[in-house]
């Protein structure tokens, strides 16, 4: 049979999502974990390959087994093997149909940004700081540019192997509390470094030190090194995965916030 399931993590610890060679990955360790309660090997496919250092609280992820267990089960037994910066947050069983990456109709991640002049103590690893004061309005007034369907080669990074740079984003949000900036930005798919770029071009304009026009310009050009710095990988997570609904994946977790 074919379970999906929530999987939500602290990537600091972690070279990224994808199994490597010789460097620590979530899959590795949540494909071990699988493998011990289905009592065979196990690979798992997930909704979006997340970089060293980003975490999750929404990825998705889908695997086969010939093992007969039900869904808290597998939760229980999966979690009790699991390290306490990894949890499986839900179980479901899914028709062979589903596919926890190409079934993917949209995808959402959650950036971080810490704004004070002093640097946080208990929020390494888990925020990005800036300790220039930014302002959100006129980054919100600049990322309304890059809302639609676009060819993001710009803001994708110079290694990102995706055949094409052509990807929609249907929402994107800038939004203070506090000392807490949140940038909530879903589309089809992502791009590799697409939204720690757009982070980071936001970022250079909520300093001031350029226009809000400055993104559209940034995507036009086409032009990775015409583009901002990319935002450190702390910051950000994916929060969550839309399906169509006839999957019944509804799962979708509150996206992390910070209490101020």
């Amino acid at each position: 049979m074919r379970i999906a399931a929530g999987v939500e993590y602290n990537g600091s610890e972690f070279h990224g999502w994808q199994r490597q060679i010789n460097s620590l990955s979530v899959q590795q360790i949540v494909e071990q974990a699988i493998s011990t309660v289905a009592n065979h090997s196990v690979e798992v496919s997930c909704a979006g390959r997340t970089d060293a250092g980003v975490h999750a609280q929404g990825q998705v992820i889908h695997f086969d087994t010939e093992a007969l267990r039900e869904p808290r089960q597998w939760q229980l037994g999966i979690n009790s093997n699991l390290a306490s910066n990894v949890s499986i947050t839900w179980v479901k069983i899914v028709s062979d149909e589903f596919h926890a990456r190409y079934a993917a109709t949209a995808r959402r991640y959650r950036y971080i940004i810490f704004n004070r002049f002093a640097r946080p103590a208990m929020l390494v690893d888990k925020v990005c700081w800036v300790y220039h004061p930014l302002n959100e309005e006129a980054m919100q007034a600049a990322a309304k540019h890059l809302l639609g369907k676009h060819d993001f080669t710009a803001y994708r990074a110079v290694a990102c192997q995706s055949k094409s740079a052509i990807r929609t984003i249907e929402s994107i949000q800038v939004e203070r509390s506090g000392e807490f900036l949140y940038i909530d930005i879903q589309a089809n798919a992502f791009l590799q470094h697409m939204v720690r770029n757009i982070v980071g071009v936001l970022t250079t304009i909520g300093q001031g030190l350029k226009s809000t026009e400055w993104s559209r310009e940034v995507l036009q050009v086409r032009d990775r090194t015409q583009g901002g710095i990319t935002a450190p990988a702390s910051g950000l997570y994916l929060v969550g995965v839309r399906y169509p609904q006839k999957f019944g994946i509804t799962d979708i977790p509150v996206p992390m916030r910070f209490a101020q």
